[in-house]
């Protein structure tokens, strides 16, 4: 299994370049039963890289453009009267999948966000009184747009902490930028005809292999020191809480199985603590307006804990 997950990975760096840590961490947080928050400009493929990972996982791939019209219906699906049959059917919304790119997330009220967020935690959706399990296998990626903010309706922080995960995707190096210039051009990049690697059954397996990896207790002391570091740091408000402890925990194994080890060691921890924490907590007043940068506090925060030998 751990050849389909290397072909898998190298077939993902080959279609989406640039961007190799990320991909990783999508993984990652896939493979960890989390979902992840993806912030970045437009234009930097964050659709692409979304619907290509489920394309070479064999999943179901669903994207919702969340607009300020969207009703929650929309999301979960809804119940109609067939007069033909004297019947009610369910028509079950597009959450329904294995994927699902909830694309500029914060473009929608509160109402309708609930409802999404709900199915992430809950893993099941009710329409009309009756409740319907979701896919085993469900992932949701929802982006936001860093740069505008007119007409939007920011994640509270309570459901921030709900997603495993936020990456920040940066635009790539000029080679690499170039790169994707050419096979676009050239009509080299064809989303559609991406081959699946694996099936669902395999990569459930690989799940049950991830639970497997060790995570010792001096790695496991290093999580929670960190974690509560946080709570005691004066430029951070609040910390992180006890579900960010965990995501730390489940990241770390899967991040440590990506790079083919069956235990987690503390680099594997300083890798994944900002992408797990960047949206966990909360600056201080007199931090923010000073301009520090949330991920420099955690890196600096990071460094002062000591790392076990």
């Amino acid at each position: 299994m751990r050849n389909e997950l290397t072909t898998l990975i190298e077939n993902y760096e080959k279609r989406i370049l640039g961007q190799s840590t990320n991909l990783r961490l999508l993984l990652s947080a896939i493979l960890s039963g989390g979902h992840v928050l993806l912030e970045g400009v437009p234009g930097t493929g964050k659709t692409q890289m979304v619907k290509t990972l489920a394309n070479l996982l064999g999943g179901e791939f669903n994207r919702i453009q969340f607009t300020p019209d969207l009703l929650p219906s929309d999301i979960t699906g809804s119940t109609i009267y067939n007069m033909k049959d004297s019947t009610f059917q369910t028509l079950k919304g597009p959450i329904f999948a294995n994927v699902l790119l909830a694309d500029e997330i914060n473009r929608t009220p509160a109402k309708t966000q609930a409802a999404l967020l709900e199915a992430m935690e809950e893993k099941q959706v009710t329409i009309q009184g009756e409740t319907y399990p979701l896919p085993e296998v469900f992932f949701v990626v929802a982006t936001q747009n860093p740069i505008e903010f007119e007409g939007t309706y920011p994640l509270p922080e309570a459901q921030q902490d709900r997603f495993l995960l936020k990456l920040f995707i940066q635009f790539p190096s000029l080679e690499e930028e170039t790169n994707v210039l050419l096979n676009v051009l050239e009509n080299k990049t064809f989303i559609d005809e991406v081959q699946s690697i694996m099936d669902m059954d395999i990569f459930l397996a690989i799940r049950k292999e991830i639970e497997a990896v060790t995570l010792s207790d001096d790695v496991l002391s290093y999580i929670m020191q960190i974690v509560r570091r946080t709570r005691d740091t004066e430029s951070i408000r609040f910390g992180a809480s006890t579900r960010a402890a965990i995501a730390l925990g489940k990241v770390a194994r899967a991040w440590a199985y990506l790079s083919e080890r069956d235990y987690v060691t503390p680099d594997d921890v300083k890798i994944i603590a900002k992408p797990t924490l960047r949206h966990r907590i909360q600056l201080s007043p007199h931090v923010e307006l000073e301009g520090v940068n949330i991920d420099q506090v955690i890196e600096e925060l990071v460094g002062s804990v000591p790392v076990p030998r």
